[in-house]
């Protein structure tokens, strides 16, 4: 069983990349940049592929790459993440003992104030917890991946219209179509610190965006399921706005949501 690392780019220096992020598997780097082209070179001893398209948004480089995979397990990655020496290791192991997992979701340290879950079980992952996931977190069967035809929104994340959403949407969509996701109480890598792309304080686009995404996630159920994730989280992201006009932008978001098609 082979591992391939799908990372997402932008100017990138694919050798210097490779370095930093300490890949000891086969990879796939999408690089956005201003030109195109593909080169191929070997990186302790395992391939890299690098990618670059003339473009802008994490979804289309997400896409890219699963259009590129071709080992047996492949790994979601952004330029920022530094794997543990024995990541490869680990994640083959977690799919070999649970034959049952078409995806497993891993730990990625991050920092305190970026951190949304910790796994500290082995369990099957629900429609009702399934948005706390970041995409460098999942690791797929790739067979099953490209069978379900499931592909991340170009609508939200960075460079999109909507800030981050891709990954919940995805993770969600490959479910409903019979897919099962578990999870790994098992740290993978870390998220370097640094400025987010998409990030830039819990204001009022925030949660109008994500009232956009909870149309997407959870159709008739949005506005309850709005008001839950703002009951949960009012200490850490209602101090500069209202709990109340929070849920007001979501709803506001939840009523645009309905106006836009799924892309």
């Amino acid at each position: 069983m082979k591992l391939q690392v799908l990372v997402s780019a932008m100017e990138a220096d694919p050798r210097e990349l490779a370095n930093k992020m300490n890949l000891a598997s086969d990879a796939v780097i999408i690089d956005q940049c201003a030109y195109e082209g593909e080169e191929t070179f070997a990186h302790k001893g395992r391939e890299i592929i690098c990618c670059h398209y003339a473009e802008r948004g994490v979804g289309k480089s997400r896409n890219h790459g699963i259009d590129k995979a071709d080992r047996d397990i492949c790994l979601f990655s952004d330029e920022d993440i530094v794997y543990e020496k024995d990541y490869e290791e680990k994640i083959i192991r977690e799919f070999e003992q649970n034959p049952k997992a078409d995806m497993i979701v891993f730990n990625i340290d991050v920092e305190e104030n970026r951190k949304t879950y910790h796994i500290t079980d082995r369990n099957r992952v629900k429609f009702y917890n399934c948005g706390r996931y970041g995409a460098v977190s999942f690791a797929l069967r790739t067979g099953k991946l490209k069978e379900s035809g499931v592909r991340f929104s170009t609508l939200f994340g960075g460079g999109a219209k909507y800030s981050a959403g891709e990954d919940s949407l995805f993770i969600k969509e490959f479910m409903d179509r019979g897919y099962r996701v578990y999870t790994a109480p098992v740290t993978i890598g870390r998220e370097e610190a640094g400025e987010s792309t998409w990030f830039s304080g819990y204001h009022a686009k925030f949660f109008f965006d994500r009232g956009v995404l909870y149309h997407f996630l959870y159709g008739c159920f949005a506005k309850p399921m709005a008001l839950r994730f703002l009951l949960a989280h009012k200490d850490k992201m209602c101090t500069e706005i209202t709990v109340k006009e929070a849920y007001k932008r979501m709803k506001q978001g939840i009523r645009e949501g309905k106006k836009e098609k799924r892309q």
